[in-house]
């Protein structure tokens, strides 16, 4: 039997956003893999080096709408440090009170979405109703269902009240109760662990040698949690258990995320049970003095790493996001091999992939001398508007409404 290269993407139905795999399958079962990205540059970073840090945070938010107070608080914290700003304890129990219940909105969205991509749209419509709880929550104390707008340098801008802790202490019973019921649709429903056991294998050597994170190296039996290995704003005092299994397959990472809402559930409740009083800011100073600083955390999908370089001004002189992603994307050829083809948009979505977080760069390659040319944000943005007049379209005809 011959070898085929079959291509999927970047534009592709089962993909929401670009991405390339080219695949080299010989009957039904994939041989060889190899994953190309790129494609969804927003030039973000750039953008955040020609604006003040307050702006900057907004910026940074809309990197993943998913994670988007993960990547604000990474971003806060790397400023904070430069700046030698001590954050009020109160702030810092708000943010891990807002990470746990995007933790729980993110996990809840990718069950919705594993469901979806085996077949099994019953539990999609069912876990994507819960998840309305938590973003309900979510906009109850922010004002946003996605993007919270919560952080600011120093702190967070919005306070928690009484009448938010009784709300959440009212949903989190229900959340419980319900993802006890998908934990044990799991591991009891026959088509879901057929779908999941077995597949998109990755064993601990091979997480280990990528470099994956999160529960996708969680489930391969890797222990690490930088909330419990390096614990920033208030994570230290919060009792928590750090959730791996060793199947190394999805439905190890199904698990994983399904556990870890439990785990979710109760740091909430002890967090407003000992939320401390006091100020949930401090001032920050307009310019931040020299210096460089990189946050860690731990995000919904794992490891978030924001590099910042301060120069005195109220700019940063250079931002640099790692996400979690593409830490994870390395693997993803070694998960799909061997598999059938069938079997790769589940092995996809496992990692719970966000192209738009992992695309960071753009050159413009010339002749084959030409080593290229790295774009400023002045250059990008007269750089698009020159790709679409070629394309017909004048945005100096475009009437925007007041």
């Amino acid at each position: 039997m011959g070898k085929l290269t079959l291509p999927i993407g970047p534009q592709h139905p089962a993909l929401k956003e670009p991405g390339n795999f080219e695949l080299t399958v010989e009957g039904e079962t994939v041989v060889d893999a190899k994953i190309n990205i790129g494609y969804n540059h927003r030039g973000i970073e750039k953008a955040c080096e020609e604006r003040s840090y307050i702006q900057g945070i907004y910026l940074i938010e809309r990197i993943c709408g998913i994670c988007s107070h993960a990547h604000t608080t990474c971003f806060c914290q790397a400023v904070e440090e430069i700046a030698g700003l001590e954050v009020p304890r109160r702030a810092q129990a708000i943010r891990v009170l807002i990470a746990e219940l995007e933790r729980i909105h993110s996990h809840l969205l990718w069950l919705g979405v594993a469901g979806h991509e085996i077949g099994f749209d019953t539990l999609l419509m069912y876990v994507w109703r819960d998840r309305e709880i938590v973003m309900d929550i979510l906009a109850m104390i922010s004002g946003n269902r996605v993007n919270y707008g919560m952080n600011t340098i120093g702190g967070v801008r919005r306070d928690v009240d009484r009448g938010h802790i009784d709300k959440i202490k009212e949903a989190l019973p229900i959340l419980e109760k319900r993802t006890r019921y998908y934990l044990s649709l799991a591991s009891e429903e026959a088509t879901f662990i057929a779908r999941t056991k077995g597949i998109g294998v990755l064993s601990q050597e091979m997480a280990l040698r990528y470099g994956a994170v999160g529960p996708t190296a969680r489930a391969s039996g890797v222990d690490r949690d930088l909330r419990r290995d390096e614990p920033y704003a208030l994570y230290g005092e919060i009792p928590f258990n750090v959730i791996t299994t060793d199947t190394a397959d999805i439905y190890g990472r199904t698990v994983v995320r399904v556990l870890e809402l439990l785990e979710c559930y109760q740091m909430i409740a002890y967090l407003i049970d000992h939320l401390p009083e006091g100020e949930i800011r401090v001032r920050a100073p307009r310019k931040i003095p020299r210096g460089e600083a990189v946050s860690r955390l731990e995000a919904p999908r794992g490891e978030d790493i924001h590099y910042v370089a301060a120069n005195g001004t109220n700019r940063p002189e250079r931002v640099r996001v790692r996400a979690p992603t593409l830490a994870n994307w390395p693997s993803m050829a070694v998960m799909l091999l061997g598999r059938y083809i069938a079997d790769v948009p589940i092995t996809v979505a496992a990692i719970d992939p966000c192209f738009g977080c992992t695309d960071r760069s753009i050159t413009i390659r010339g002749r084959d001398d030409d080593p290229g040319e790295t774009l400023s944000w002045d250059r990008i943005r007269r750089y698009g508007i020159t790709w679409y007049e070629r394309k017909g379209v004048d945005f100096r005809k475009v009437r925007v409404n007041p």
